[in-house]
């Protein structure tokens, strides 16, 4: 883990339960873009990559989000780049690991977004467990209250 002597990393939890990935993730992308930052979004498989790259063309009429798969063309110049592994090849200080493995990897960033459903709760809850002892790392815990809103548990 990198030295973090007065900075700290966020790294939130994102327990979904009510609301599946493909409607969370897109209002994550727009919530980093808005704040003028880029973000990388992991994904192992190769279909969920491809699932996220239509979900992040279609999504929302009203709404654009600039992305691309690494190693489709520029990949530096992407303000979203999708990835099989935590290569921030387009700079990215933000990291959404999409497919539910937690990767210490993320720790480089200034904050990971750590979505997982309950297939995933098992090892999500040990990555919690781990980060709590981390210097530097700030964690929260989200999940969906019964109307699918979020509501912050740790």
């Amino acid at each position: 883990m990198r030295n973090l002597p007065s900075a700290s990393m966020q790294v939130d939890f994102y327990h979904l339960t009510i609301r599946p990935l493909e409607q969370v993730l897109p209002r994550i992308c727009e919530q980093v873009l808005g704040s003028g930052n880029r973000l990388l979004i992991v994904a192992a498989p190769d279909d969920l990559r491809a699932s996220i790259d239509r979900l992040l063309w279609t999504y929302s009429a009203e709404a654009f989000l600039p992305h691309a798969q690494v190693g489709a063309s520029m990949d530096a110049d992407q303000p979203i780049l999708l990835a099989p592994d935590v290569n921030a090849a387009n700079r990215a200080r933000h990291v959404a690991l999409a497919d539910g493995e937690w990767r210490d990897a993320a720790l480089d960033f200034d904050r990971a977004f750590h979505l997982f459903d309950e297939d995933r709760l098992a090892p999500a809850r040990l990555a919690w467990k781990a980060l709590g002892g981390r210097d530097g790392v700030e964690r929260r815990y989200w999940k969906q209250n019964d109307a699918g809103r979020w509501e912050q548990a740790g």
